[in-house]
């Protein structure tokens, strides 16, 4: 065994990213250990200090992506929103001028967004205005987007987004169905929405389980094209491995294990 890496979290058994690494590793026929390890956001900076020189690298899932970030030193993405989901240690994980935090979630919605070959001009409306969408919308914004229609439930989160999101060049606006829609909220608050989108000509659900989503479910119905939270699972995924190996899997390698993960 080379190296070894992990995914850290609460709760974390089921983990999609043990199985998506472990097949990167094997298509890239390193020796290389990846393991799932139970972590609570107050037990983040105990457990890095617990590993040593053979670690590489840990993905980062709830509640540990805004506890993780003191411990290294962050990416512009990172700076801005405040949460990370990858470690990347150069040596002793408890030096932290030589472990750097990254987030490829963002990345990762991009690509998404890239691969579908949507016409993000056309319009982008986000369901949700968390953590999640957060990162949505700023995604949105490096794709050159300044204007995005925001739906939730909570008036002073959208609020907050907007204020946010003015900082990376965005106009928050008032959101119901646009070209691009994106959500991030629960299945049944998204399937209550779903018959605002006769205009809609792609949907990202950020879910994938349960399995399908209501927005997946009427993108079927009615044939608009669609994407879930696997194709993103895969996506930050090819990021992680890069950043941690320095080498880049197929997003379709990842893809097809998440699928198999899953049995489906």
């Amino acid at each position: 065994m080379d190296r070894r890496c992990a995914v850290i979290g609460s709760p974390i058994a089921h983990s999609l990213s043990p199985q998506l690494h472990r097949t990167a590793y094997d298509w890239l026929g390193l020796d290389w250990a990846y393991e799932r390890h139970e972590v609570r956001a107050d037990e983040v900076s105990q457990f890095v200090a617990g590993l040593d020189s053979t670690w590489r690298g840990l993905s980062v899932t709830m509640p540990c992506k805004a506890a993780i970030v003191g411990l290294g030193q962050p990416d512009e993405v990172v700076s801005a929103l405040g949460v990370a989901n990858t470690v990347v240690f150069d040596g002793y994980p408890g030096d932290v001028s030589r472990t750097r935090v990254f987030n490829t979630d963002v990345a990762g919605i991009q690509a998404v967004l890239t691969r579908s070959g949507v016409d993000l001009d056309a319009g982008a409306v986000v369901f949700g205005a968390g953590a999640t969408a957060r990162s949505c919308v700023y995604a949105l914004a490096g794709l050159g987007v300044t204007r995005v229609g925001v739906r939730a439930r909570r008036r002073d989160a959208v609020e907050q987004l907007a204020v946010e999101a003015a900082a990376w060049g965005i106009d928050i606006v008032a959101g119901t169905s646009a070209a691009v829609v994106i959500s991030t909220v629960p299945a049944p608050v998204a399937a209550e929405w779903s018959a605002q989108l006769d205009h809609t000509q792609f949907i990202f659900d950020v879910l994938y389980n349960p399995w399908p989503t209501p927005l997946v479910d009427h993108a079927r119905q009615v044939g608009i094209p669609y994407a879930s939270g696997l194709d993103l699972l895969a996506a930050q995924a090819v990021g992680q491995v890069e950043l941690m190996t320095g080498r880049v899997v197929p997003f379709e390698l990842l893809r097809e294990a998440a699928e198999a993960a899953l049995g489906r």
